[in-house]
């Protein structure tokens, strides 16, 4: 008998107990992402849920490697080049209308009147962790591989499925900062600590505990939709923001706007009712995937990676660190640089031996970077000029090398030069 809506991304099972599993197993693929599709068929689920007789739900992988590892960054790319094609005036409602998607999704599932509990046995990473944050009971096995984590910002982004509005709620702003802002993760006892997840099991035990939940026929809501409930220090957000956020901006001088708008979407949304909180933060993802950073970094430190881990393997990386000791060379020897060079080096975020401590000028940012900004003091001066070098060695090098490589040379300039990453390296497309 056929159970739900047809779908391709996700299977519909229904165990001894007679509990409906969602099992999230994209074929062909060794881990689970969100791409379009399973974006897609996750809403329809959640339509056909609300109208069904099941009892509740489990969510689970079925995938060994990971429950979902979130994004699916080639996807997100592709996105971004659509939206920058469209006329400026319409751009922010494009992208809310197409990255709304998934968190209008994740709303109706834990809305839908169903309980809904989830399995994590392996990574549950960005969307991941956001799809998992969706479910009303969080189970988690013991194990090392076991995390939830929202590691957005490193690509130049903010967790745009809500994560930035339910992990506050439940942990409290203090222990959600580092995992919205750092990359951190957390599993094992740490994470029922932190009232993240409701049990820790040992490993292969995590669905039968889920579906144990389920059949105690729960109460299928969130703290968040209680009407008495207040977010853990609401009342003091924007006193925690304010002082985060200076601390921020003085140890990454403001090139990374993902984190400014990770702390927007926290003292923003924390005051609100939940569904004007998630509006709020996509509001700000569709400002935010509009700049140049995001675009960077996803292609230098996400694509540029898998580029450089599968060149590596293949005993192909010679040319691509050739290209990069080249380009190094031309950007100029530490010992070479004056003290103005050196500082605006350091103040454009470039790693400099050795290390020179700058301080924030306030600059937050803006529509330019901060190098080509005025004042054009002549330390930018002579930044531009070297910079400017550095492209053309770059130029001269992309006719010997494909695609992949040059994304993997840009990884290699960022991860080992000390190439800022916003600015996201000169092979892939030079600086813009």
């Amino acid at each position: 008998m056929t159970v739900g809506p047809e779908l391709m991304q996700f299977r519909i099972e229904v165990s001894q107990q007679r509990v409906l599993h969602l099992i999230f197993d994209m074929p062909g693929r060794s881990m689970n992402v969100f791409s379009n599709v399973a974006i897609e068929e996750l809403g329809l689920f959640a339509d056909w849920l609300k109208r069904s007789d099941v009892a509740g739900v489990v969510i689970r992988s079925g995938k060994t490697s990971a429950f979902c590892a979130g994004a699916d960054l080639a996807e997100l790319e592709a996105a971004y080049d659509v939206i920058m094609a469209a006329p400026s005036g319409e751009r922010d409602q494009l992208a809310f209308d197409h990255f709304f998607r998934l968190s209008h999704g994740l709303r109706k599932l834990e809305t839908a009147g169903k309980p809904v509990a989830v399995a994590i046995a392996g990574l549950a990473l960005g969307g991941g962790c956001e799809f998992a944050l969706a479910a009303h009971h969080r189970v988690i096995a013991d194990h090392p591989q076991a995390t939830f984590g929202l590691p957005e910002s490193l690509v130049g982004l903010l967790p745009g499925g809500g994560g930035t509005q339910r992990l506050p709620r439940l942990i409290g702003i203090e222990a959600a900062l580092p995992v919205l802002l750092e990359g951190a993760r957390i599993g094992g006892q740490a994470a029922i600590a932190a009232g993240l997840a409701h049990e820790l099991v040992a490993p292969g035990e995590e669905v039968a505990a889920a579906e144990r939940w389920v059949l105690s026929r729960p109460q299928a809501a969130q703290p968040w939709d209680r009407p008495d409930r207040r977010a853990a220090d609401e009342e003091h957000v924007s006193a925690i923001i304010g002082q985060k956020r200076s601390k921020m901006l003085a140890e990454t001088l403001g090139h990374y706007p993902a984190l400014c708008a990770i702390l927007d979407c926290v003292e923003q949304g924390l005051p609100q009712g939940f569904d004007s909180a998630i509006r709020t933060e996509m509001q700000i993802f569709a400002k935010l995937i509009q700049r140049r950073e995001p675009r960077n970094m996803i292609r230098t430190l996400f694509l540029g990676r898998l580029d450089h881990e599968r060149l590596k393997k293949k005993g192909a990386s010679h040319k691509i660190t050739e290209a990069v000791a080249a380009v190094s060379n031309v950007l100029g020897a530490q010992s070479e640089r004056g003290k103005e060079l050196a500082e605006a080096f350091a103040r454009a975020g470039f790693r400099v031996e050795p290390p020179r401590k700058v301080e924030f000028d306030g600059r937050i940012a803006g529509t330019v970077y901060w190098l080509d900004d005025e004042p054009r003091t002549w330390g930018k001066e002579l930044l531009r000029a070297r910079l400017a070098d550095a492209e053309a060695a770059a130029a001269g090098w992309r006719s010997q090398l494909d695609e992949s490589e040059r994304r993997a040379a840009d990884y290699i300039l960022v991860t080992q030069a000390g190439f800022p990453a916003y600015l996201g390296g000169l092979f892939a497309a030079g600086l813009s």
